[in-house]
């Protein structure tokens, strides 16, 4: 029996889970926030309810994880470092080096180390956190879990653009997508769910969080995603633009007096979406609250309804049919009357919600309307329980 941590490094921020295996039962979570810019706010949950706060200056992802091994023992959550067999560190981009998750080494992180244009924000705070664990924990085993590696089943005629082909074969620009841990997950559970074998299965699941993406699940792999070279693309997301046309986007730089095509995917990433569109807010909580007298909050709860509806229409033609439509995510998995809705558009294709089945946020259940030809299912998400599953597929490798 061992303690395996699940790490989710943001540019400013760590995030953890603390699970006792292999009983997968969480002991502990916490986020550490504002690393590197003054006043870190700290919480750490534990225990039947207990919670730790402070607000200190972190300076750096190496002194987070040094504070949150120390609060750990502090807080009687662990006894030692001892405890601790393994780490699993959640990465966005993967590339082409990784259809799977990998136990860390030196080529590894050289690795991820080249992929860092493929998702600056992302990439250098993990590797942060890798290189963080592997000082402190020399001989715990750390495994990297790609965003990316599930969506690697991808076809080639899915995941190619219709760009010059020498870009592909000399900068491997192409559809990465994302959110492939809790698309795994989610595929995986939806099988379990349902009693059938995943590689029978023709799936779309909406992950629809602050950020969003669609994936299509044929015969148990990813077909076909929303997000493509990086996480901008796709549907309308929180503050993310979703699919735009690039010469929309060179017109509104001369117009807007926007410069430099930096600040432009900056503007696409963080000024757009929901809070671009409504100009109320990039939570969608905030946004149904004002919408009925703010034409512009609801018009962007309304693209990002058409956005998922035209994604889900494709992915079912694209796959020849659906066995199942599955809702994820913070939006997904409580935003009643978004899947109400959605399922009241896509009623051709037999797909059909219950209101009384449907009046729950965050449950795993089947919504579906009688006589429905096609489930509609709430599935939780959990990306982390799938890092420390795969600590432990790994580490079996690893010793065989």
């Amino acid at each position: 029996m061992g303690k395996s941590l699940a790490v989710n490094a943001g540019s400013s921020t760590l995030k953890f889970k603390l699970f006792e295996m292999p009983a997968e039962k969480v002991i502990a979570s916490g986020t550490f926030e504002r690393i590197g810019l003054g006043s870190s706010n700290i919480t750490i949950k534990y225990g039947d309810g207990k919670k730790f706060k402070d607000v200190q200056d972190l300076e750096n992802h190496e002194q987070a994880v040094h504070m949150m091994l120390d609060k750990l023992i502090d807080l009687d959550i662990i006894k030692n470092y001892d405890e601790i067999t393994g780490v699993g560190h959640r990465v966005v981009a993967g590339g082409e080096f990784f259809k799977d998750s990998a136990i860390v080494n030196d080529k590894v992180i050289k690795q991820i180390e080249s992929l860092t244009e493929f998702a600056p924000l992302h990439e250098p705070a993990a590797l942060i956190g890798i290189k963080a664990f592997r000082k402190i924990l020399p001989n715990v085993i750390s495994v990297v879990v790609f965003d990316t590696s599930f969506h690697t089943t991808i076809p080639e005629v899915n995941y190619m653009y219709s760009l010059p082909y020498e870009y592909y074969q000399n900068a491997k620009v192409r559809k990465y997508g994302a959110h492939g841990t809790s698309f795994r997950y989610v595929s995986a559970r939806t099988a379990e769910f349902l009693g059938k074998p995943l590689k029978d299965l023709k799936l779309v699941i909406c992950h629809l969080g602050a950020g969003a993406s669609i994936d299509a699940v044929k015969n148990g792999k990813s077909f076909d995603t929303s997000m493509g070279f990086s996480p901008l693309a796709g549907i309308t997301m929180a503050t993310r633009s979703g699919d735009v046309d690039v010469s929309a986007i060179q017109y509104a730089m001369h117009k807007e007096g926007v410069e430099n095509i930096d600040d432009m995917i900056d503007i696409l990433n963080h000024k757009s979406g929901l809070v671009g569109i409504s100009g109320v807010s990039a939570d969608m909580r905030e946004i149904e609250q004002v919408m009925d007298t703010n034409h512009r909050a609801m018009l962007a709860r309304e693209i990002f309804k058409n956005r998922i509806v035209k994604y889900i229409g494709s992915y079912v033609a694209e796959m020849g049919g659906i066995d199942a439509l599955v809702y994820t995510a913070g939006i997904g998995e409580n935003d009643i009357s978004i899947r109400q809705e959605i399922a009241d558009q896509l009623g051709y294709f037999g797909i059909g919600v219950d209101p009384e089945k449907n009046n729950v946020r965050g449950v795993e259940r089947d919504l579906s309307a009688k006589g429905s030809k096609v489930k509609t299912l709430l599935i939780p998400t959990n990306e982390e329980l799938m890092i420390v599953r795969d600590i432990e597929r790994l580490r079996k490798t690893q010793n065989n």
